[in-house]
């Protein structure tokens, strides 16, 4: 038997459907959620709209998907993401504490950064994330860091025997 890759109910004969560009495999009542890609089960090397290589869709097309697989688990691609730096979360408190001790106003903080003084409300407030622009004058004019270092959860996710078994529930931390 053979999960369904949308909803996860176990099929006997799934479907090959076809859902904003990626191909997954669905029991019956999720196949409406997509397009039926046909299969071809002759061993010409004929390619269709949607193959990536001109090889039959026969042997060589299950090992390339499982060998795809195998390396994606070994190592995480890089993303954006991960050379953005993540800003800490007391980073309304350190604006505060750093202008306070500089003897400053909310309104004078604001002239030195060329700012307007409701935007400097706010950070202090937490009710908004500064932008890159601001942060970087921020920290210059205030001599603090507003970026979060590497924590321990970084660690977690740069590599290890990761199976690929990993769900949503695995990694989400409720707030009960």
């Amino acid at each position: 038997m053979v999960q369904c890759e949308m909803c996860g109910a176990e099929t006997g004969s799934p479907k090959t459907i076809k859902v904003e560009g990626a191909e997954l495999d669905v029991c019956d009542n999720c196949s409406d959620f997509g397009t039926e890609v046909k299969t071809q089960d002759t061993s010409s090397s004929t390619s269709t709209k949607y193959s990536t290589s001109s090889s039959s869709s026969g042997s060589s097309g299950s090992s390339s998907s499982s060998s795809t697989s195998s390396s994606s688990s070994q190592s995480r691609r890089s993303d954006m993401f991960d050379d953005m730096d993540e800003i800490a979360q007391d980073y309304d408190d350190r604006i505060r504490n750093a202008r306070e001790s500089e003897g400053m106003t909310q309104e004078d903080l604001a002239d030195e950064l060329n700012e307007k003084a409701s935007l400097i409300r706010k950070l202090e407030r937490g009710d908004v994330l500064p932008s890159d622009e601001v942060r970087q004058k921020l920290e210059s004019e205030l001599d603090i860091r507003l970026t979060a270092g590497s924590s321990a959860d970084d660690e977690e996710w740069s590599g290890g025997s990761s199976s690929g078994e990993y769900t949503l529930g695995d990694v989400v931390k409720r707030k009960d």
